[in-house]
This record gives structure tokens, sequence and C-alpha cells, in this order.
């Protein structure tokens, strides 16, 4: 399959390549700075490296992909719209170049609230919400726009993210956040938007997964 990545250097980002090239995919990485592409990752086996300022070569990025997958987002607290920002240009691309299927990466209090979450677990997703607020309420405009545009679009809503294994072993909730869903290592993350470019009881919706 032809895919192209954007927040290639990104946690989530470096796990999609390392993933799907192992898969065997023909995979694009669109970046912000090309020199954060750790040293473990072969470019060699990628099939271009962009950068994510230069809209024309965006725009050839995504062109003639069976899907774009994206990891990008802010790095801290501080959102300035970057998710809406910088989703808005893939979207941009993709309309332009008639691409349908696209997989980001939201949040889980973006999502619903499982109605049986147990008291500890709605009190705790509250307080995370009230202090990363501004970062929630830019995912939540990215999704918005996303659910305007002409793109297949699907977005996945983990929880806390780790750096641990990939398990293949998580919860998977379309349309939902899974109850008691407390983490889930960025490398699952990444094996479930793979996993997700075919379903197609995921386009148009939001996913959770959790542990």
């Amino acid at each position: 399959m032809r895919i192209t990545v954007f927040g290639a250097t990104g946690g989530i980002g470096q796990e999609v390549v390392g993933q799907a090239l192992a898969a065997g995919h023909e995979v694009t990485a669109v970046v912000r700075a090309p020199d954060r592409l750790p040293a473990s990752q072969d470019r060699a086996a990628l099939h271009a490296v962009v950068r994510l300022d230069d809209p024309a070569a965006v725009r050839a990025a995504v062109a003639g992909r069976e899907a774009v997958l994206s990891g990008l987002g802010s790095r801290g607290r501080k959102a300035n719209g970057v998710a809406e920002r910088l989703t808005g240009r893939i979207v941009s691309a993709m309309e332009a170049e008639g691409v349908r299927r696209l997989l980001v990466v939201s949040a889980a209090p973006v999502g619903p609230e499982p109605a049986d979450d147990p008291l500890v677990d709605r009190l705790m997703r509250r307080a995370i919400g009230a202090v990363l607020a501004e970062l929630y309420a830019d995912l939540a405009r990215m999704e918005a726009a996303l659910a305007r545009s002409a793109t297949d679009w699907t977005s996945v809503r983990p929880p806390k993210l780790t750096d641990g294994a990939r398990t293949g072993v998580y919860r998977k909730v379309v349309g939902g956040t899974p109850r008691s869903g407390r983490s889930i290592s960025r490398a699952d993350v990444a094996h479930a938007m793979l996993a997700l470019i075919d379903d197609p009881a995921a386009v148009k919706q939001g996913v959770g997964v959790a542990y």
C-alpha cells in the first residue's frame, strides 16, 4: 500500500513509519524538520522525505496515495491551534489531489464519556481535561473540520500515551471510548491506525483505543 505519514518524527509517527515499512508498505514521510528523523530510521527505505512547510511538496506527497496518516499535534499544553491548522493543510492537499482516506491522532477526552465509567475515572478525566483544556479544544476543532471535509477520515482517540512496546492487544470502540481506558503505548496507537485503514466501520468516525 502507498501511504504518506505526517509527523513522522514524533513518537506515534515514528512508530507508524517503522511498522508500515516492516509490513512492506511504500512510505512517504512528511516532517517539520528532516534532521529530526532518528538515526535508527532507514531513510533509504522511505519512498521520500518531504518538508511540511512546502505546500507544493505536501500536495505531491499525498498525490496517488491510498492512505494518509497523521501524528501531528502540539508538543505541549499550549496548542496554539496546531492540530487544527496543520490538519487543515493536509486536508486541502488531499482534496486537491482527490485522495480520500485519512487517519489522525486525537485524544480520548474529545470523544464521548463511557456511560458506565467508574466515578474515579470520570473525576480523573475531568481533572486532566481542565489542565489540558486548550489542547483538547484544538483537537475538537480539528475533528469538526474533518467532519466538514470531503475525506474519509478516522480520528483515533487514545488516553495517556506511554513508550511501551507494541502488543497488538488493546480495546477499540468505534464511535465511543473504552471503559476505564487509562493508557496505551504509542506503538499500539500506530498499530491501531494501520489496522483501521481498511476498516469501513471506522470511516467518518472517532475510534477510542486503550488497554
